[in-house]
């Protein structure tokens, strides 16, 4: 499948990331993160700064919050970095509050498990070999199956699974089942890949338009399962392509393909990527929904354009050296982090204790608009861990 030709064009010869820049945006992000990791122990940043800083949360004072795992991750990502135990400690006091909160299900009664605990105790199972944190994973994924509609064959994403209305998945969930490809990794039941496998299909099947832009939710008929509409909750209209739904389909296509090796999510990949790439404007970090570009006078959404270059990043290991997309691909991944690292980080900010400026969290709720937010930061330092560690082992 080939790029349109103007994105061939703006691609084709990309100057790549030096190792000075790489080595300077990482060190850095690390010391942003050196100082929270001595605030944020028993606390967590909250989803967006305010006048980006990041206020705190302690634990029970925001138990639906969906978003505590990134920080958690970060320092996951911190520890494998420089190997410096002041973050394994803090990550692995955190261990406590997750935990506590999977085994009690406080605010677990949404599809955000893989957020929430992929990038804590998958993370520290991965990297530290953790029984308690295996088990803490693998409780949050039984609970995660206990979402799955078996009419019409996906995980529910929000409210009661007894309402009607709620009858749903959303794009996001793309980056949650990979904890049930993982916990049958783990466990050697196949029960959590069979319903990661149909959710992962039915959400193909539904969330692409005939031009490879996604709806960001779609709703089914509770009686019979078949697929009614589509619409969104965070982007500009039911007909746009809400920036961050898309980066999750670059982002979460690859990982199915990952633990699947159905080639189908191959080139599912190359068409949200495509649109993706060919929607955003010239300093190559787009909008937070495509449907706007220069000129427009609306805000970034630096966090879908980490998220997507984490996606390429994943997928650029299973594309074949003779696929013609592939450099292209790795070109625009180099681009959007140049543009990051140069205009969009807080490196400028002395007071600032965010990563990344100018993300939205939603514009149609009115909420952390041109803030940073932790998922846009923790993304942004996955990229460059990918990037720094030709080897690493992802969380997801």
């Amino acid at each position: 499948m080939e790029l349109l030709q103007t994105t061939i064009e703006k691609f084709k010869n990309t100057i790549r990331l030096t190792d000075e820049e790489k080595l300077s945006a990482t060190h850095e992000a690390l010391s942003k993160i050196d100082i929270n990791s001595k605030i944020f122990i028993d606390t967590y940043p909250r989803a967006a700064s305010i006048n980006n800083i990041y206020p705190g949360t302690k634990n029970g004072e925001d138990w639906d919050d969906w978003t505590v795992g990134f920080w958690t991750g970060m320092l996951w990502l911190s520890y494998e970095l420089t190997r410096k135990p002041q973050y394994r400690k803090v990550a692995e006091f955190q261990m406590r509050a997750y935990k506590y909160r999977i085994e009690n299900k406080i605010h677990v009664n949404h599809h955000d498990l893989g957020f929430l605990f992929s990038l804590s105790a998958v993370a520290q199972h991965t990297v530290t070999g953790s029984e308690v944190a295996k088990e803490v994973g693998i409780k949050a994924a039984d609970h995660l199956i206990g979402r799955f509609k078996e009419k019409g064959e996906f995980i529910q994403a929000w409210g009661d699974l007894n309402d009607p209305n709620a009858y749903r998945l959303i794009i996001d969930c793309n980056m949650n089942v990979p904890l049930l490809f993982w916990a049958t990794e783990v466990t050697g039941n196949p029960i959590y890949r069979e319903i990661a496998t149909k959710h992962i299909n039915t959400a193909a099947k539904v969330v692409l338009r005939e031009d490879s832009s996604t709806h960001h939710t779609y709703y089914f008929d509770p009686a019979t399962g078949n697929p009614l509409k589509g619409v969104t909750a965070q982007g500009f209209s039911d007909d746009s392509a809400w920036a961050r739904g898309q980066a999750w389909g670059v982002y979460g296509f690859p990982l199915a393909y990952s633990y699947t090796k159905d080639p189908k999510f191959i080139t599912l990949y190359k068409k949200v990527t495509n649109y993706f790439l060919n929607k955003l404007p010239q300093d190559n970090v787009c909008y937070w929904d495509l449907v706007f570009s220069d000129g427009s006078n609306q805000e970034r959404d630096t966090s879908a354009a980490a998220i997507a270059v984490c996606g390429i990043l994943e997928m650029d290991q299973y594309l074949e050296d003779s696929d013609p997309d592939k450099a292209i691909y790795m070109n625009a991944a180099h681009a959007i982090m140049k543009s990051l690292i140069e205009k969009y980080t807080t490196k400028d900010l002395d007071y600032s204790n965010g990563l990344l400026t100018q993300a939205v969290y939603s514009k149609p709720h009115n909420s952390g608009i041109n803030e940073c937010n932790i998922w846009g930061d923790y993304y942004f330092l996955e990229a460059l861990v990918r990037i720094n560690k030709k080897n690493w082992k992802k969380y997801w």
